[in-house]
């Protein structure tokens, strides 16, 4: 049963033990009177602020993020209350949530820290108390050496581009300061919050009576739900069996979880499991394994639950709101059924504003990062992958037959070209030799596939996507634009 929501604890109720003092960084620090040594391209990107932490994510800035952060997340409230903290196991986390700590408390809020946690676990509490938001420290799929910092709202929706820049502009030093009274918040450690999450996950599938007879392999990856899957999962009678199942800042997303699925393809056909589900480094996005191997990525996963939701007329108007990564036969075999897809551009923030304007219940991205709004404000890679099994119980058949049913994909090759600067990642555009050569390939192509070229929102990447009706031909075109981005970016 989910508990009911929490409230704010009186100060003098809280124990010595759970009171924190805050941490000196507000001593040593001092705000910008002009800028910062920053880049000059925009510090927020599709999903926060990402980079490599010591350089670009230093004590320094996080004070500056926690403090400007509260300053616009002050600014959307008549009754200011804490700001809930979380992070992932990265061993830069816990030096970022200090110093960004310090920036929120410096600005007048109190810090409610949950320690190690799943990002939607954040977003959710931003939601179920009386917090004015919240601030995740995490690099998601990233690298152990990145970081990253990325906000939320009290209704538990990340901050839109325009508050991030808000809160940017503070950061440069081109906004005024709006605290008052020079009072200092407190950091408190509430991991006991946690349990409400968990609760709420159990509630969203209350529908499932058990999962008795399942087996179900978990790739943790090292990372930000290592402590608390197995407990979710095995709540509801399944046998579970956990890969890279503890913290580790030195190993988070190396060779495991939803980006590198090897290890739990080989784990489910080795110990015949049902299936498997690899997490990200925060676990707000999952990808899933059927007993064969083979993977069943966020395209399969809204397909299938959308099929579920349309059954009980909880699908409005049968509409799934994707990216432009979504595959084809997708995208086809679902308006084949006389439902709607509409793309957006890629990141969860673009597929969730299109939800809330058209009144879409369901939405994600093919990398696994599922929105559904029947359940959460946000992506959730553990309440994704419950609701997944529970599709596979009701259904009385296997994945592997739920997926054989439902549509087959065009080949998609997907590659990441390194460009040598921030700078070069985001201005790719105005590189004319490039452009040209995209559109020759687009040309070439017609209506035998798509071509899909994009910078990287939180990596000095080059996304390259070349989706066509036979493998040779995407290879072909894959390996000509890879070569030129090489040629005229790196």
């Amino acid at each position: 049963m989910v508990t009911s929501p929490i409230r704010k604890t009186p100060q003098s109720n809280l124990s010595e033990q759970s009171r924190h003092l805050q941490p000196n960084y507000s001593s040593n620090f001092s705000l910008p009177e002009k800028t910062l040594a920053l880049p000059t391209s925009p510090l927020f990107g599709t999903d926060g602020i990402r980079g490599k932490a010591g350089e670009l994510l230093n004590a320094d800035l996080a004070f500056k993020v926690g403090f400007w952060g509260t300053q616009v997340l002050r600014s959307c409230t008549t009754a200011p209350g804490p700001v809930i903290l979380g992070f992932d196991s990265r061993n830069s986390s816990n030096f970022l949530a200090k110093a960004l700590s310090a920036g929120i408390t410096t600005a007048g809020l109190e810090v409610w820290n949950l320690g190690l946690c799943p990002t939607p676990a954040v977003a959710h509490l931003c939601k179920s108390t009386e917090a004015v938001g919240g601030v995740m420290i995490s690099a998601s799929h990233n690298p152990p050496e990145d970081n990253g910092i990325k906000f939320f709202n009290s209704e538990g929706t990340k901050l839109s581009f325009a508050l991030q820049k808000q809160i940017e502009a503070g950061i440069r030093g081109f906004a005024e300061c709006t605290q008052a009274n020079n009072i200092l918040g407190e950091h408190f450690h509430r991991p006991d919050l946690l349990k409400d999450y968990i609760a709420s996950l159990q509630l969203s599938v209350q529908s499932i009576t058990d999962l008795q007879g399942m087996r179900i392999v978990l790739d943790l990856a090292w990372g930000a739900c290592s402590q608390l899957a197995q407990q979710v999962f095995a709540n509801f009678g399944a046998e579970i069996i956990c890969l890279h199942d503890q913290p580790d800042g030195d190993k988070i997303n190396v060779n495991c979880g939803s980006t590198h699925l090897k290890c739990l393809q080989e784990a489910v056909q080795e110990l015949s499991a049902d299936m498997g589900f690899a997490f990200d480094g925060d676990a707000d996005r999952v990808i899933a394994v059927d007993a064969q191997g083979r993977v069943v990525d966020g395209d399969h996963i809204l397909y299938l639950w959308g099929q579920t939701l349309s059954q009980v007329k909880k699908l409005p108007e049968n509409l799934i709101v994707a990216t432009v990564m979504a595959n084809l036969g997708f995208e086809r075999a679902w308006e084949q059924l006389g439902y709607k897809l509409v793309r957006t551009k890629v990141g969860d923030q673009h597929v969730q504003a299109q939800m809330l304007h058209t009144g879409a219940m369901l939405g994600g991205e093919q990398s696994g990062h599922i929105l559904c709004h029947h359940y959460s404000s946000t992506g959730d890679g553990m309440l994704t992958a419950l609701h997944l099994a529970s599709v596979v119980r009701q259904s009385g058949m296997s994945l592997t037959e739920l997926v054989d049913q439902s549509f087959q994909k065009y080949p998609q090759l997907l590659l990441n070209v390194r460009v040598d600067s921030r700078e070069r990642r985001c201005h790719w555009q105005e590189c004319d030799a490039l452009t040209k050569e995209i559109a020759k390939a687009e040309v070439s192509l017609g209506e035998q596939g798509r071509i899909l070229v994009r910078a990287s929102g939180t990596e000095p990447v080059i996304r390259v996507m070349v989706e066509a009706i036979s493998a040779e031909l995407a290879d072909y075109w894959g390996s000509q634009l890879t070569m030129a981005v090489k040629k005229h970016l790196s």
